[in-house]
């Protein structure tokens, strides 16, 4: 059924079943209620329902259910394709549904299921310990984790889903559940990687781990140098003590707080993350220095302050188009079209990143969670990004034809949270062999499809 054509007295009972808020289109805070970060996205959902605790969730999943209606989740907004929205449809927002509690007893973390990672970072940071998740603190908790999540610590401590010791959800009946490694096994090994496909989370239970300060910050070389930079850093970076991590990107640097003579040139930068020893840095990064960086910016910092560095210069509401591979290599044919698409990056924002998948990361078997690509050495993102929507084209075209030519190096597949609606062959080959799994999975878990507003896992006829 169109909630269009929806009857008004079903949506009043809905309205008045929630302890939140539905909102409507034509409502005075429907405009602000359905932007997400990508601003290239613009669905018209048909209402949103503003969810405060469980039973809201379960009330808005029944009414979806119930009334055949195309149903949205979502978190904290993030997703480049814009799965938290639908068009005509509903979208159930947890937006709202937050907490985070730290339990110093045995370094466990309980988040809600509408959290951002700078709200855990916050809480856990007063205690020492951290959660590993992604590299920008605006992300929301549940999209990054049941994708996979891989950031600054991925090589210390593993995934998100590494981390990850149990997750309350909703599922498409509408019952609630939980699931760990001695409770609904097969979901639980499904939520680690296999996206928002067998429920809505409204808690997780994380693993936190003893971190403060770490030593971070960019080194930056001119974009000609790029192969050189490259073929070094393809032998190094999973050589080193899991402490060391450290993306390569082709990027420009946009402005301040950069110096001037930086501004608005194109470069190949490493953005390095160290956990380990202090004193034992300086010996670490001391091959990287001797190839003697046009700038460098490194230095000790609180935990919070490495994950919030790209925050002031992405914040929601730009323009994002994004494509993602797997990489084992990063062979001399490849970083020869690193330098030629990273000269030509059209805006100050757009970009592309390899983050390692080695250390702690890189020792768990592909079969061992839904994540299929243990044995890949970089998940790749290119990302076309820009506040203008005059610049749209421009900034997805270039990522396209960037991602175009990088794709035969790459295998096969791409890390969920870099990927845009890019259709089912795509999803298959992002799952691996993990998919038929997973498929099974989601036939016992949702057997209609109710939650496939997302990379979604078709169940079986």
């Amino acid at each position: 059924m169109s909630t269009l054509k929806m009857e008004n007295t079903k949506v009043e009972e809905l309205r008045n079943s929630l302890r939140g808020e539905l909102i409507l289109e034509g409502d005075v805070n429907y405009e602000d209620s359905r932007k997400i970060y990508n601003a290239m996205i613009s669905k018209k959902p048909a209402m949103i329902a503003k969810c405060v605790d469980v039973a809201d969730v379960v009330t808005a999943v029944n009414f979806g259910r119930e009334n055949n209606i195309l149903t949205a989740v979502r978190g904290g907004g993030h997703n480049g394709g814009g799965l938290g929205l639908c068009d005509e449809g509903l979208v159930i927002d947890l937006s709202l549904l937050k907490n985070v509690r730290v339990d110093t007893s045995n370094n466990t973390v309980r988040v809600g299921g509408g959290n951002l990672w700078g709200e855990v970072d916050h809480a856990t940071h007063v205690y020492g310990l951290v959660v590993p998740a992604g590299v920008i603190s605006t992300t929301g908790v549940g999209g990054l984790t049941l994708g996979g999540g891989v950031g600054y610590l991925s090589r210390k401590f593993g995934l998100t889903i590494d981390n990850l010791l149990e997750v309350d959800m909703v599922l498409a009946d509408g019952s609630i559940v939980s699931a760990n490694k001695s409770q609904n096994e097969d979901l639980f090994w499904a939520v680690r990687g296999g996206g928002g496909n067998f429920g809505i989370v409204t808690s997780f239970l994380f693993q936190a781990h003893k971190l403060k300060t770490v030593i971070g910050g960019p080194t930056l070389w001119p974009i000609e140098r790029t192969e050189e930079i490259m073929k070094w850093y393809d032998g190094f970076i999973h050589q080193q003590p899991d402490d060391l991590n450290g993306f390569i990107a082709t990027m420009v640097i946009p402005g301040d707080p950069f110096p001037d003579f930086l501004h608005k040139k194109k470069f190949c930068g490493i953005i390095w993350c160290y956990t380990g020893d202090p004193d034992k840095f300086d010996d670490l990064i001391k091959p990287a220095r001797d190839l003697e960086p046009i700038f460098e910016h490194i230095g000790e910092m609180p935990y919070p302050a490495i994950q919030t560095l790209f925050d002031g210069i992405m914040p929601p509401g730009l323009q994002w188009y994004w494509r993602g591979d797997f990489f084992s290599e990063i062979p001399a044919e490849a970083s020869k079209l690193h330098k030629e698409y990273g000269s030509r990056i059209p805006t100050s924002l757009s970009q592309m990143h390899l983050y390692p998948i080695s250390g702690a990361a890189g020792r768990i078997s592909s079969e061992d969670t839904a994540w299929a690509y243990r044995d890949a050495k970089y998940a790749g993102v290119f990302v076309g990004v820009d506040p203008d929507p005059e610049n749209a084209e421009i900034i997805t075209d270039w990522c396209k034809e960037y991602w175009n030519a990088l794709h035969p190096f790459s295998m096969g597949g791409s890390y969920s949270n870099f990927m845009m609606e890019e259709g089912q062959e795509r999803v298959k080959a992002s799952f691996r062999n993990n998919y038929d799994r997973l498929r099974e999975i989601k036939t016992k878990y949702d057997p209609d499809n109710f939650f496939r507003v997302n990379q979604n896992i078709q169940p079986k006829a």
